[in-house]
């Protein structure tokens, strides 16, 4: 089929001229060769794979077949449009009526360097190119000539078709690279007298100087058997054949054959060799890439490269790769994805009580109330009473992994948790930490304030007496009112009201930080340490702090401030108590549901002990707490007896389980 139609490029010279000349009269140093009336348009691919130098050699070609045409406005009319990814029209049918205009025309094209869309190029020639605005004769042939070197990015078979049909004769001439196939679809029938496929820009430049010998002498090759098959060259009464570039003449003097430089061994690549006529390009095995010396090859390693979709590890190899996972995964099915191994959950552990996970491995634990012994496997049930400096004046009550202190009838339970007295003081300066993050809600957030001024209202609030500030915090932290603004309960409480809620993150450690560093300053309003007012943080939180707590917790109880943490929701444990003062248990409140955060604060005993009265709440007597005392002490009383049914009851446990080892 190639060979076929190299034999037609000579054909292309006479159809062309075919259709251009009216009359071909010998044309001379100073005479042009007559044609008939034709308006022609020439649509040239200048896309980024046209090198310049081929675009220039287009030019010429160009301009050599216009120099052997009778331009002018009764004879033949010429335009040009360029495409790549977009279509220019470089000028019109009725431009230019001189050639030396036409000529300059073509000179100053500047080549657009995008993609090919020669579908779109064909539809433009067809309802723009070839109308009466832009210069179309009626009754005048219209003939495209298509100069194309690849593969059209659009369809083109169905809008060749419709410019066929309204009566354009097309021309489609490929260079190297360009699709015959492609070709078909553009170009009129025949086939074998429209469609030319060459193999570069120069054998179009050949073909130019062939019009002129065809337009304006006697050809031999265009009038005789010359039996060249490739190119047939005129002389004066003679002609000789010539072969393509890549090719070689036979000794018969017409036929050609391929220069193989790969098959001489006559190339320099390192892998593959591919051949063309006269010319090889280099290519690399699989799981190879060519290097920028067209030579050369390289491993492609898609690993190092990022081209894979493995979770964990990624084992290369040329062109490929596996996935692997870490110790203590185990690969998926999909062979990408990996699983951690929980011998936890497969039981493939031997701890007593508790099994940790983490992958591939585990560590045992202990439920509250025990401690891992040193074999990390098995636990023992704690008494701390009995094991540590609990410090408890009175006396120590054990409960599982913990402990509390109680005092004698008539007394209570100081701030330290420890040490017992006949009744603590009324007047503290307590700043309260409100969580105002995103996560509360608006709804929520107006139960937090109902919460404070619960607080409030068990207060004995004045100048002298109990001073309240309160703090707002989300990614920052905003102080609604320091100690020393409001001296009423009624005044705090109208305050708190207005309180704006914040939304944003959960900084709960800038907020400790704050509180520490500002809102215990005298100058907001907190009284001298020297007079021993008890200073107390009260945290309300709903989620995980966004930020680390453990510094400022930490200093704030160091700097004396007794901290109480209340969590609701999502807050975590862990944090709450790192926050609460000693003994946690005391300090430390939570519950699942805002709406029960109004229990909390009935049961949250700021260490005070006021006496009610009618209308204003004062203290009498710091002392006058009887009421309270014989509340703690009913309760130890009962939490004692409870205690104790419980030690019998783990006691008797322990024993039963005990007999059932034994028995195995």
């Amino acid at each position: 089929m190639k060979m076929r139609q190299l034999r037609a490029l000579s054909g292309f010279i006479l159809l062309t001229l075919a259709v251009l000349a009216a009359a071909r009269p010998k044309a001379g140093p100073e005479q042009k060769c007559k044609s008939g009336p034709v308006d022609l348009v020439f649509l040239i691919d200048s896309s980024r794979s046209v090198r310049p130098h081929e675009f220039e050699t287009m030019r010429k070609f160009m301009i050599d077949i216009l120099d052997t045409l009778d331009i002018g406005p009764n004879a033949t009319r010429v335009g040009v449009v360029q495409y790549s990814s977009q279509v220019r029209s470089e000028f019109s049918l009725k431009t230019h009526s001189k050639l030396d205009t036409m000529v300059k025309g073509i000179n100053q094209i500047i080549p657009l360097a995008q993609g090919t869309m020669t579908g779109l190029a064909i539809r433009y020639v067809m309802n723009v190119a070839f109308s009466v605005e832009e210069g179309d004769r009626p009754k005048v042939p219209n003939v495209a000539v298509i100069v194309t070197d690849g593969r059209p990015q659009d369809r083109v078979a169905e809008v060749a078709a419709e410019a066929r049909e309204k009566g354009i004769e097309i021309y489609a001439v490929g260079v190297a690279r360009a699709d015959m196939t492609s070709l078909r679809a553009m170009a009129s029938p025949p086939f074998e007298d429209h469609v030319f496929l060459v193999e570069s820009f120069d054998l179009i430049h050949q073909f130019g100087l062939q019009f002129q010998d065809k337009l304006c002498g006697v050809d031999l090759c265009l009038e005789s058997d010359h039996g060249c098959e490739h190119i047939c060259e005129s002389s004066p009464g003679s002609y000789h054949c010539l072969c393509l570039p890549g090719y070689t003449l036979n000794d018969n003097g017409k036929t050609c054959a391929a220069i193989n430089l790969c098959a001489e061994g006559k190339h320099d690549c390192e892998q593959i060799c591919v051949s063309s006529p006269g010319s090889f390009t280099c290519d690399c095995n699989k799981g190879y890439k060519l290097n920028d010396d067209k030579k050369t090859c390289s491993t492609i390693d898609l690993c190092a490269e990022g081209k894979n979709d493995c979770e964990q590890i990624c084992v290369s190899a040329p062109g490929v790769f596996t996935c692997d996972c870490n110790e203590g995964y185990t690969l998926n099915e999909d062979k990408k994805t990996c699983t951690p191994i929980d011998l936890c959950a497969e039981g493939k552990h031997d701890c007593e009580q508790i099994c940790i996970s983490a992958p591939g491995v585990f560590t045992c634990d202990c439920n509250k109330g025990f401690k891992l012994n040193k074999d990390k496997k098995t636990c023992t049930n704690m008494d701390l009473c009995n094991t540590v400096e609990h410090g408890c004046e009175h006396q120590c009550v054990s409960t599982p992994g913990s402990y509390y202190c109680i005092c004698p009838e008539g007394q209570l339970l100081q701030e330290d948790g420890k040490s017992c007295g006949t009744c603590k003081s009324a007047n503290i300066d307590l700043v309260l930490l409100i969580d105002g993050s995103k996560s509360v809600r608006p709804q929520n957030f107006e139960l937090v304030k109902k919460f404070v001024n619960q607080v409030v209202d068990s207060l004995d609030v004045s100048a002298h007496g109990t001073r309240v500030g309160l703090v707002q915090y989300s990614s920052r932290v905003r102080t609604e009112f320091p100690l020393n603004m409001y001296h009423s309960v009624d005044e705090i409480k109208a305050a708190v009201m207005k309180v704006e809620y914040m939304e944003k993150g959960t900084m709960t450690g800038l907020a400790l930080k704050h509180m520490l560093e500002n809102s215990f300053a005298e100058a907001e309003g907190a009284r001298p340490s020297s007079r021993n007012i008890p200073r107390i943080g009260l945290v309300f939180t709903d989620g995980r702090s966004q930020d680390d707590i453990t510094e400022y917790a930490k200093k704030a109880k160091e700097a004396g401030i007794t901290m109480y943490a209340v969590g609701v929701g999502k807050a975590v444990e862990d944090e709450l108590r790192e926050i609460a003062s000693e003994p946690v248990e005391k300090h430390f409140y939570y519950t699942t549901d805002f709406t029960a955060i109004s229990t909390i604060a009935e049961n949250l005993k700021l260490n005070v002990c006021p006496e009610e009265s009618q209308g204003e709440i004062e203290v009498k007597d710091p002392c006058a707490c009887e009421s309270l005392v014989e509340f703690q002490q009913a309760t130890m009383s009962s939490l004692d007896q409870l205690t104790q049914k419980l030690a019998g009851m783990t006691a008797r446990l322990e024993q039963l389980e005990n007999q059932l080892l034994s028995r195995k």
